[in-house]
């Protein structure tokens, strides 16, 4: 969900920041008012999820010695300045030291709102930037990202952290939607070279000449510089490498060879290709693959990761319903069933469209999972599969997502869900077990 964000008003004179506030308020803004510049100061650190409105002329510490404060605290903070007339001189000054915008009084109300709406959109953009830069660098918290408990996955975390720590370059390879780059991402973060550049390039999204260029260098853009530069002592990561040229290969296997070992800059190459049978192996010539595959990772097919299905579809959907502020639909066993045997041709990105438009059909009254997964099928080309499952793994798959979703609804209270289930104690105790759900994950 967009995170809320406020609109702090710093003026000593109360008439002003009534005013200003109550007018903010009326546009769905969450306002503070503070009398002075060091009493907002005391509530006003990094990451702080809001706007600052500040007058200039204030007793004490004026408006731009606050503003000057603010910008050593947080420089990407928009603050817009009120000036009286006459001061427009110093709100240019305001805007070299880094204010978003001024307003000049008498200021039109819908002007103020105008500003806020586009400065409070722009602090959001910050701040989802920075968690995503944080979330990219905590390797824990990518890590949890890989979710699921199938063999398959649990082999897939271990290889990240073993093949994390090793120095040699990586290949992964596996169908589309399957999470590769995240599991690039992973690699980089769980290893010594975490807090290092992180730089990734589609080799399929530029032309030869370009490419080359973006990689290898010269840049014609001045200040630029080779992609293989700006990843030095870092890590590199080649999406679609097997859209490389074979011109492209000598170039990124010389580089490669000049770096000896250990390696000075990890490359990661990523294989998206999966049409007519062709293989990465197919594509790149045998020493460049080679040298790319001395550590491997492939990535399982969602098809093939069993209740891991489910427990994805239950958390996309809590996401997707949390942000439009609605209930995430209820599964019934039959759709449970369907969602187990669909053939998921797009993998885990094929799974969040479905999540995301179960929750927006479950918001209108509208349609089920079940047309959801049809029409999905039908649009792709792929029918359902009814192979390899005996009855009893879709019924206990079912049974763990049903109480994993009761004890996830009701934080952890176990007489809730044995009210619900209809369970006494006991049983609910021994199906946890088995099916490995612990309390405190939910409080």
């Amino acid at each position: 969900m967009a995170r809320m964000m406020k609109i702090a008003i710093v003026d000593d004179e109360q008439d002003m920041r009534q005013s200003i506030s109550q007018w903010l308020a009326l546009s769905g803004f969450d306002t503070e008012t503070y009398p002075s510049a060091e009493e907002a100061l005391k509530a006003i650190g990094p990451d702080w999820p809001g706007v600052v409105v500040s007058d200039i002329k204030m007793p004490g510490m004026d408006g731009m010695a606050f503003l000057k404060r603010l910008m050593s605290v947080d420089s990407g903070l928009p603050v817009i300045m009120i000036t009286g007339h006459g001061d427009v001189p110093m709100a240019v000054e305001a805007m070299r030291i880094g204010a978003y915008d001024f307003l000049e009084k008498p200021f039109n109300p819908d002007r103020m709102t105008e500003l806020a709406k586009r400065a409070t959109q722009t602090r959001r953009m910050t701040l989802d930037n920075r968690a995503l830069r944080r979330e990219l660098a905590d390797g824990s918290t990518l890590m949890k990202k890989l979710i699921g408990n199938s063999p398959a996955m649990e082999r897939l975390r271990e290889d990240i952290l073993d093949l994390g720590q090793a120095d040699g370059h990586v290949l992964i390879d596996g169908e589309t939607g399957t999470g590769k780059t995240l599991v690039a991402h992973a690699l980089h973060a769980v290893g010594p070279r975490a807090g290092k550049k992180f730089v990734v390039v589609s080799c399929a999204a530029f032309a030869e000449d370009m490419l080359g260029k973006r990689l290898f260098g010269p840049m014609d853009e001045g200040g630029q510089i080779p992609l293989v530069e700006e990843a030095r002592g870092g890590t590199l990561v080649l999406e679609d490498v097997e859209a490389l040229s074979h011109a492209l290969q000598s170039r990124l296997l010389t580089f490669i060879n000049d770096q000896g070992i250990p390696a000075e800059t990890r490359i990661i190459a990523i294989c998206n290709d999966h049409e007519q049978g062709r293989t990465v192996e197919d594509a790149l010539r045998p020493d460049l693959y080679y040298r790319l595959a001395a550590l491997k990772i492939m990535l399982p097919p969602l098809r093939s990761r069993g209740e891991d299905i489910l427990v994805l579809f239950t958390r996309l959907s809590e996401q997707f319903a949390e942000e439009y502020g609605c209930e995430a639909p209820q599964v019934t066993a039959q759709e449970a069933a369907q969602l187990l045997q669909a053939p998921w041709p797009g993998n885990v990105r094929q799974l969040i469209n479905v999540a995301e438009r179960a929750v927006l059909q479950n918001r209108r009254g509208t349609g089920s999972i079940a047309s959801l997964l049809m029409s999905e099928n039908e649009d792709a080309g792929q029918t359902m599969t009814t192979e390899g499952k005996p009855l009893k793994e879709y019924v206990e798959s079912f049974e763990k997502m049903l109480i994993d979703n009761t004890m996830r609804r009701h934080r952890g209270s176990i007489t809730a869900v044995m009210e619900e289930l209809c369970l006494p104690r006991r049983t609910l105790n021994e199906k946890m077990a088995k099916y490995g759900l612990q309390r405190q994950d939910y409080l």
